[in-house]
């Protein structure tokens, strides 16, 4: 090998030995170009995908708290309604025994009314049937005296013959009536 070939070899050799920090000026140069598209890409993705995500995120954040917040106050109203139907049906027991309590009290209310108006009416009754009999007793006892009237009159006339007239028949028979006196021939 001729020195020529040997300095080329040794040239050649030396650019192809690895160096730890391979620092040139263009990496140097590509690594910045690298890193400022990164940044950019960075910002980029940050600004339309990155914090629409970001909001989307939080909207989705806030319904399912939302949404858990309303659940958690159903929960709560309904256990309160369930408290609420238990103790119902606690007092229920009390509540349909009061229901019956008062229809007794009602029904006997009634009962009491209704004795007391059947009462009522049996004693008017009564008081109408004691009218009706005193009323007859009256009439009976006028029906006979206008019948001893006529029978007096009968036989007084043919005692005394046809010269007395009524009014002098009538007047004789009441005066008998009182001389033997009402008692006797009412009973």
């Amino acid at each position: 090998m001729s020195e020529m070939g040997k300095a080329t070899y040794m040239l050649l050799a030396a650019q192809m030995e690895p160096r730890l920090f391979d620092l040139d000026f263009q990496l140097l140069a590509d690594a910045v170009l690298t890193l400022i598209a990164v940044i950019a890409l960075f910002f980029f993705l940050s600004y339309f995908l990155f914090n629409p995500a970001r909001d989307f995120m939080n909207r989705r954040r806030e319904k399912i708290k939302n949404e858990l917040d309303e659940a958690k106050k159903s929960q709560e109203e309904a256990e309160a309604l369930k408290a609420q139907y238990e103790d119902k049906l606690k007092n229920i027991d009390k509540e349909a025994e009061s229901i019956l309590s008062e229809a007794r009290k009602k029904a006997l209310d009634n009962e009491a009314s209704i004795v007391a108006k059947a009462k009522e009416e049996a004693h008017s009754i009564v008081e109408r049937a004691g009218i009706e009999a005193e009323q007859e007793k009256l009439r009976v006892k006028d029906d006979v005296k206008k019948e001893m009237i006529n029978v007096a009159s009968a036989v007084a006339k043919k005692a005394v013959g046809n010269s007395m007239d009524v009014n002098v028949q009538e007047r004789l028979v009441d005066e008998t009536l009182k001389e033997i006196g009402e008692g006797t021939w009412l009973s």
